[in-house]
This record gives C-alpha cells, structure tokens and sequence, in this order.
C-alpha cells in the first residue's frame, strides 16, 4: 500500500492530510514507447507493480528495467493476434496476480488517402486498434470481475473530429470510443470503470514525420504535447472512481479548433 502525503498551501490553515492509495497490479500494452511508456513510467512512480507489453521483447523487458520500484515485468505481445494476448495474460494471471488497472495503448497508423489504401493496411490498423483492445479488454476483465478495476483505452482526437488522409487511422479510433462507452455499462455494476483519452498532437514516433511548426499553428496552446501530459490524464481516469464511459481530450484545444 502506497501512502502519499499532501499539505494544504493554506497560509491560516496548515492542515496535514493522508491520502491512502492503494497499490495495483498494472497492465500497459504498447508501454515500451510514447505514451504507453510514460504510463507505465507514472504508474511505478505512483508505486503500482506494472506489467509492460510490446511487441518487441527487447524494449519492452528494457523499459519494465528501468522503471522505479521493483517486480516489474516486461513481456511480448502483439494484441493483433488472439493467442499472443491469451498468452500474455496467462503469463500475467501466473506470475503476478490479479490485473487492477488495464492501459491500452499499443496503436499504429497507415495513413493515405482511402483511394490509395491498401486492404492489408486497412486491416492492420483496424486489428491492432480496435480488435486488439477488444481482445486486452476480454482479458483483463476475466481477472477484474472479482475485485473491481479500470481500463483506459488511447484513442485519438482524430477519432473525434475525423481528418483528411486519415480515414482508417480514424474509423479505428472512433469504433474504441463506441467500444469504450458500451464495455463501460456492461461492467459498471461490476465495479470496473472503463475510459478512454484522445490525446491530439502528441511528441511520439507517430508524430515525429510531422512538421511541428505548422502543425502547431493549428493547436489553440500552440504546441504539441508530451507524453507525460497525456499520462497524466490517463492516472486521472484510473484513479477516480466515479467516473466511467467518458472521453478525455488531451489536445492543446485542438478540437475546437474546426
């Protein structure tokens, strides 16, 4: 059990408090990189045991290494592929535990106009954005339903507002939103909690073709986010337990810019 102290900046009222914030077993798929890996790195700070997952072993066992804290567990994982994801929550269920908090942030992008796109790319991304949270989900709530949990899934801004040479990348998005709101009342009388966050332009491998001054015109704030911020958001909707079957935007005020 982790036990954080926070002090009231009232200058006529210095006032000591406890917080009690129980310690988790935390799940990140795609936790090796971008935003996944800030979650992951939030979350151990926070002092919850994370079990990261990538599809690449390496960077996956890596970042569970460096990760403050001890027992974290690094696997592989591609969530495009059923028997990877029953097999990785196996692995889990064995060595670690029950899950409490579920992060979904493995995503890729293929992006084209739809004229241009390929089918096998089309499927890719809906597989590993869509389905591949599907199947996470089922996963981890076959370990949730006796003790509660929380599942926040990474959607895009882009889900919300749709955008041009992006309409796979965007369907894939806007499908985990519905997939999002309707898991949420499927197992809200199970106590787990199921969000999702659409970050905007934030500063990760996806992003990083993008020319950022241009781009940034475009973002109320006038710049792209860092992975953090979007971690932050993310902790936020894990930790607070009366909010379900929402959609957080992290965008620098990108969606209101229409």
């Amino acid at each position: 059990m982790l036990v954080s102290l926070v002090i009231s900046n009232k200058p006529s009222n210095s006032v000591l408090a406890l917080r009690v914030v129980m310690s988790r077993l935390a799940v990140v798929f795609g936790g090796s990189r971008g935003i996944g890996r800030a979650v992951s790195q939030l979350l151990a700070q926070r002092g919850h045991r994370v079990v990261l997952l990538s599809r690449n072993k390496e960077a996956a066992r890596a970042t569970a290494e460096s990760l403050p804290g001890e027992k974290h567990l690094g696997l592989s994982c591609d969530v495009s592929k059923e028997e990877d994801v029953q097999r990785a929550f196996e692995t889990i269920s064995k060595n670690c535990g029950t899950v409490g908090y579920l992060v979904n942030a493995a995503g890729i992008n293929r992006d084209a106009l739809l004229l241009r796109s390929k089918s096998e790319d089309m499927l890719s991304v809906l597989q590993t954005n869509l389905l591949g949270s599907m199947l996470t989900c089922r996963g981890a709530l076959r370990s949730m339903l006796s003790q509660g949990g929380a599942i926040v899934n990474i959607g895009s801004v882009v889900g919300v507002k749709g955008n041009s040479g992006q309409c796979v990348y965007s369907a894939s998005k806007a499908g985990l939103e519905g997939f999002t709101r309707s898991l949420a009342k499927e197992v809200a009388t199970r106590n787990i909690r199921v969000n999702l966050v659409a970050p905007g332009f934030i500063l990760t491998d996806m992003t990083a073709a993008l020319e950022k001054e241009e781009a940034a015109r475009r973002i109320p704030l006038g710049r792209f986010g860092e992975p953090a911020e979007a971690a932050q958001a993310v902790l936020f909707l894990l930790e607070s337990p009366y909010i379900t079957g929402q959609v957080l935007l992290v965008d620098g005020g990108l969606r209101l810019a229409l």
